[in-house]
């Protein structure tokens, strides 16, 4: 295999082989770049790598392996990694320890293996990472689709890519001017196919979305200025950028031709449903509704009557809905931009609809007091979409939250490393005065059994396992999980 090129000499003209690696990490970690919030998850899933599919898609003879999904171990990866001449590896604030002693352990098996990363840790913090480990020779910061298939061609000296910070030969560290964000979405290839290529479709599943399903973006970046979210403060950005409508459309015609057992398509954006998108969304609906699709997607929870009623007429199921809190101070403080009293108008509109909803509630933001804990709860109850996930407030960095909790003692800077255990579980990082670590991270329990366990959602959910059998059997796996998710949290 040919030798990495010194990244200010002649580079080789050969394309290098290259690898696009999720490395294995905690079991049932849910640490794929589609996760918001990288943890051990209540309910074992797995979102697709779409992050790491989209450049994929750009290399010719590239290949991705998910190695959690697959349940693939450390030596597993390993053998397959050593086989290529350029490795890039997903990352993220919690996995970062355990990828980078990966790295660490593939070049000393290969030495001659180029490894770089990519993903919202290294973005914001490419010296520090590049500085962890000797192992890693380049960090991809803003959006790294070009910059990944500009390394994988090996056809320009490494001084000439944008979006790259990396190690001289000396051992100091270069910082190349950043890449331009990308403006034709539709210019990027389809994921689909490098998902049917590289992936076992079968492995990926979300308890709140029919099986199999499949996770795509019709766009990158958020208007949203929510404190908390870590994609659009890091890779992103708040500009929403889209692919056509036309072009969404022929993707899921894709898919419909050539992986026919997918039950469901996901639309990952931030918020699908921007405001400023929804004539776009009206047409793509449209077109998944003449193509027969059953679909569902994130959205703020604004949505028009009219908008939800042409969107469920054309094949939505299920709205992905952030409500973060009940308490209209605390949506303040974060920069939601909503109130309680239009969630819960819009709430009711997609009951009317027959839509249903999973909700995302956030503990332990800024402003959180048991108080509004035990408000928000009740609000949740009351709302009652049809399933809850719970987060803990996890201020990565890059974000907001991060610099507003160091700025306030909330949390000890360079500590977010400790947002989750050893077990790859959800940890409470910040605490406050009036309310501690251990009060937050000891609430999400209480949350969850105070809303599944009323009678009225018993019987709901009862019901929906009836009506199906393999929604019978998926739901009783899905409640072992639950259970034992409680009872470790406990511990």
């Amino acid at each position: 295999m040919p030798a990495r090129p010194e990244p200010e000499t002649e580079p080789l003209k050969s394309a290098l082989k290259t690898l696009f690696l999720q490395a294995p990490s905690f079991d049932g970690f849910d640490g794929g770049a589609g996760s918001r919030y990288q943890a051990k998850r209540e309910i074992k899933s797995f979102w697709y790598p779409t992050w790491l599919a989209q450049p994929a898609a750009m290399v010719p003879g590239s290949r991705v392996v998910d190695a959690p999904a697959d349940e693939l171990s450390v030596e597993q990866s390993l053998t397959i990694a050593e086989a290529y001449e350029l490795v890039i590896i997903h990352t993220s604030t919690p996995s970062f320890p355990t990828d980078a002693k990966f790295a660490e352990l593939l070049k000393a098996r290969a030495p001659q293996i180029v490894i770089g990363m990519v993903g919202a840790k290294v973005a914001v913090d490419p010296g520090g990472s590049l500085q962890a480990s000797e192992a890693i020779a380049f960090v991809a910061r803003e959006e790294f689709d070009y910059t990944c298939a500009e390394l994988a061609a090996n056809d320009k000296p490494w001084a000439e890519i944008t979006g790259i910070s990396y190690r001289l030969a000396d051992g100091t560290i270069k910082h190349n001017p950043p890449r331009a964000t990308i403006e034709d979405m539709d210019a990027l290839p389809f994921v689909a196919p490098i998902y049917q290529r590289d992936l076992t479709i079968k492995n990926y599943f979300i308890g709140y979305l029919q099986y199999p399903y499949v996770s795509l973006y019709t766009g990158r970046g958020c208007r949203s200025k929510c404190t908390f979210c870590l994609w659009p403060q890091t890779v992103g950005g708040h500009r929403y950028r889209v692919r056509s409508a036309a072009n969404v459309i022929e993707e899921a015609r894709w898919i419909q031709q050539h992986m026919p057992e997918v039950k469901e398509l996901m639309f990952d954006d931030d918020t699908f449903t921007d405001s400023s998108n929804m004539e776009r969304v009206h047409e793509i609906a449209i077109g998944l509704g003449a193509l027969g699709w059953t679909w569902s997607c994130n959205a703020k929870a604004n949505v028009p009557y009219a908008s939800l009623k042409l969107m469920k007429e054309n094949g939505l199921r299920l709205l992905l809905v952030g409500y973060e809190s009940g308490d209209d101070q605390i949506l303040h403080n974060i920069k939601k931009g909503l109130k309680t009293d239009i969630a819960e108008r819009f709430t009711e509109d997609c009951r009317k609809l027959g839509i249903v909803i999973h909700g995302t509630f956030i503990l332990g933001l800024p402003g959180e007091t048991k108080a509004t804990i035990e408000k928000t709860i009740e609000w949740a109850k009351a709302i009652n979409p049809h399933t809850i996930q719970v987060s803990l407030a996890a201020p990565y960095p890059g974000t907001t939250l991060y610099k507003q909790a160091v700025d306030n003692g909330w949390l000890v800077e360079n500590d977010a490393v400790n947002l989750v255990n050893e077990q790859g579980v959800q940890l409470a990082a910040i605490s406050y005065p009036h309310l501690s670590k251990d009060e937050i991270f000891h609430s999400m329990e209480v949350f969850y059994r105070r809303f599944y366990f009323r009678p009225s959602k018993i019987w709901e959910i009862v019901r929906e396992m009836l009506s199906d059998w393999q929604m019978l059997k998926r739901r009783l796996r899905e409640g072992v999980e639950f259970f034992r998710f409680l009872r470790a949290r406990e511990a």
